[in-house]
């Protein structure tokens, strides 16, 4: 399997990677300074720094339209990730849609670069030219949201079109560490600089990600076809070879000659037929694609939750410092990158993804009941948050990634295969809708009944991811059986 890779397959993995690596670096930066966004945009920030001492507190936010205290802030902020999540969601559900019609590294560059410049006006240039304006922030949101959207189900077709079937677990597992890796970097990457204010964490993960959507664009190849590969299965690429003048140098002394080659090549990719982009409806009732959105819902609810409010559930659960918990929640993005990867390997070698998937989830839900009466010891605590991560994380990651893949490439495609970044969008759009819609739920049940109710919340929504792909999860044990029956009959 290792000898049909080459160094573009190792390129096209690792600037995809970057990509979602800096996206989501740049997405853990806001959730990582609220706290000093909140205490900016109230009126004791403005009498600490003694800017604007002719006004009064009052009359000075009135006229930009914040908040009076933090407690309002921090709901503002909070209002501001259900918007960012559901304009996320319904921008899937189109990027999706324009990746497979459209250039995947044109629409990918102008994601990264575009969302840059968004986070930019938010977090920076408002901050330096001291103007806050609810309503701008919320149409700046909307937009990052939207542009935001185009990165992921790119960067799931342009590895679809690199890497077939074979082996797709693994190395799509591994892949899918992306997330985890950014949520890493960005807490570094806002911690080094939070002293001197947040418009500078701002600042340096929108340039980094600027920086990184110019590479893309100008490094990036979308399928083997761009450098003379040919996809002729789901296992395997072989490089076009028309005759044996074809490796000649382009400087040929017989211009006649090369013109001729030339012409001809250009005539057999004129009747090579082009494949044409799928359907959204299409897409959407290809077998598979509505289980695995719908457990994805459920599961995406459960990891987003765990990403939006674990440090917050340690400093208030257990007392512990802020940098102690930011630091101790790192271990369930490690444990997401190790179960992605191995269960990835797991899936592989047994041909099939949905058993793997019940027997992890089916686990998870005892690491939930195991974590929610975890002891205020943080060795414990970052043992158990590994398993749960791992647990949940993984199989998150091989939906979004893998599955997605699978489902953008069967045989019910037939001749289409332009599918890849509609399919994916539709999968990740249907669990970030799960996602924004579980934040809102999530702060309701804490609220009125406590963080044990919570738990179990995520326990029932584990339990649902489960269902959905039961008729999914018997066929393909069906499968496996006929397998086993057929090789003893063989012996």
């Amino acid at each position: 399997m290792w000898s049909l890779y080459t160094y573009h397959h190792l390129l096209a993995f690792l600037l995809t990677f970057l990509s979602y690596v800096l996206l989501h670096a740049s997405r853990k930066t806001f959730s990582n300074v609220k706290v000093s966004i909140s205490a900016q945009w109230t009126p004791s920030a403005l009498q600490q720094n003694g800017s604007n001492s002719s006004l009064s507190p009052g009359e000075t936010w009135e006229e930009n339209q914040l908040f009076a205290d933090v407690e309002e802030a921090t709901l503002f902020l909070g209002a501001l990730d259900s918007i960012f999540l559901f304009s996320y969601a319904v921008g899937l559900y189109i990027s999706g849609v324009i990746g497979d019609r459209f250039n995947l590294r044109y629409v990918l560059s102008f994601g990264l670069c575009g969302s840059a410049v968004t986070e930019f006006v938010f977090g920076t240039l408002t901050e330096w030219l001291h103007f806050y304006n609810v309503y701008f922030y919320c149409i700046l949101w909307v937009i990052n949201g939207l542009l935001q959207s185009t990165v992921w189900p790119c960067v799931v077709a342009i590895m679809g079109n690199w890497f077939g079937k074979s082996g797709r677990g693994f190395i799509f597992g591994l892949w899918s560490a992306c997330a985890s890796v950014g949520n890493i970097l960005g807490a570094f990457l806002a911690s080094s600089v939070l002293k001197y204010g947040y418009e500078y964490a701002f600042l340096v993960t929108s340039v980094v990600q600027f920086a990184g959507g110019v590479v893309v664009f100008f490094g990036l190849l979308t399928s083997p076809k761009e450098i003379g590969l040919r996809d002729y299965s789901e296992t395997g690429l072989r490089s076009v070879t028309r005759d044996s003048d074809s490796q000649h140098p382009l400087m040929n002394d017989d211009e006649d000659a090369l013109c001729d080659e030339y012409s001809i090549q250009q005539r057999d990719e004129e009747l090579e037929p082009q494949p044409k982009a799928i359907g959204f409806l299409q897409a959407f009732c290809l077998p598979g694609v509505i289980p695995y959105s719908l457990a994805y819902a459920c599961l995406k609810l459960v990891n987003y939750s765990f990403f939006f409010w674990l440090p917050f559930y340690l400093c208030n659960n257990f007392g512990w410092k802020e940098v102690q918990a930011d630091r101790l929640s790192v271990w369930y993005d490690v444990g997401g990158i190790v179960g992605g990867t191995v269960q990835g390997l797991i899936s592989d070698v047994l041909g099939k993804r949905a058993p793997v998937l019940a027997i992890s989830l089916l686990l998870a839900m005892g690491a939930l009941v195991g974590y929610s009466h975890s002891p205020n010891n943080q060795l414990v605590n970052g043992a158990l948050l590994a398993t749960t991560g791992f647990l949940i994380g993984g199989p998150s990651n091989i939906i979004s990634s893998a599955i997605s893949a699978d489902l953008g490439r069967q045989g019910a495609l037939q001749n289409s295969q332009q599918a890849l970044a509609t399919v994916t969008g539709i999968v990740d759009g249907t669990g970030s809708i799960g996602a924004a819609g579980g934040q809102y739920l999530v702060s309701l049940i804490e609220s009125k009944l406590g963080w044990m109710c919570v738990f179990y919340f995520f326990i029932i929504m584990t339990g649902c991811s489960v269902l959905f792909i039961i008729p999914l999860l018997y066929r393909e044990i069906c499968s496996l059986c006929r397998d086993s029956q057929a090789r003893t009959h063989q012996l």
